[in-house]
């Protein structure tokens, strides 16, 4: 992987960029790709050997299997934000190392099946509650304490379509240097 960019490894969709106007027509693709990130995952993992499950999506980067879980777990993240933001004012969320739960011995070696299975449901949830946000709920907020930064719901919904999609190119990107099926 040495002929590419580290930067394009990193992010090989683009950083998020939050839009100046959240339409309906915005959010809803962006429900529409956090539906569908679990059979996408799937599609494209289900089939992989341990041995390509571990290997890393770049040089100092996470392996697929790693990947897989994190996405589980930062998704699990989010559906709590968002009932802390619909049932509380203005809430401080807490935050978490990913790293360190990157390297907790489940990441490392639990099969993803289980994690995709989560996914499924997570993700069917996400969008069920999504889908019915008032306009007052999408304006809701919540305090991030990394950086004290105010979050709405409706960036939420952009952050984590980005975020799923994000990690899918990890995986795809990889599958297609390496020349996996």
């Amino acid at each position: 992987m040495k002929e590419f960019d580290l930067e394009k490894l990193k992010y090989p969709i683009g950083k998020f960029i939050a839009p100046e106007h959240y339409t309906p027509e915005y959010l809803s693709e962006k429900i529409k790709e956090i539906e569908t990130l679990p059979e996408k995952l799937a599609k494209e993992t289900i089939h992989l050997t341990d041995k390509q499950l571990d290997t890393p999506y770049r040089p100092d980067g996470w392996t697929v299997r790693q990947v897989i879980h994190h996405c589980a777990e930062s998704h699990m993240h989010c559906y709590v934000r968002t009932k802390w933001t619909l049932t509380e004012n203005n809430p401080v969320i807490k935050a978490y190392d990913e790293v360190l739960w990157s390297e907790l011995n489940d990441n490392l070696t639990m099969p993803i099946q289980p994690t995709l299975d989560l996914l499924k449901g997570l993700h069917f949830r996400l969008g069920y509650i999504m889908k019915n946000l008032s306009e007052s709920d999408l304006e809701k907020t919540f305090i991030h304490p990394a950086d004290n930064s105010e979050n709405k719901l409706k960036k939420i919904i952009g952050m984590y379509a980005w975020h799923g999609n994000h990690h899918l190119a990890h995986i795809t990107t990889l599958k297609k240097y390496k020349n996996w099926p």
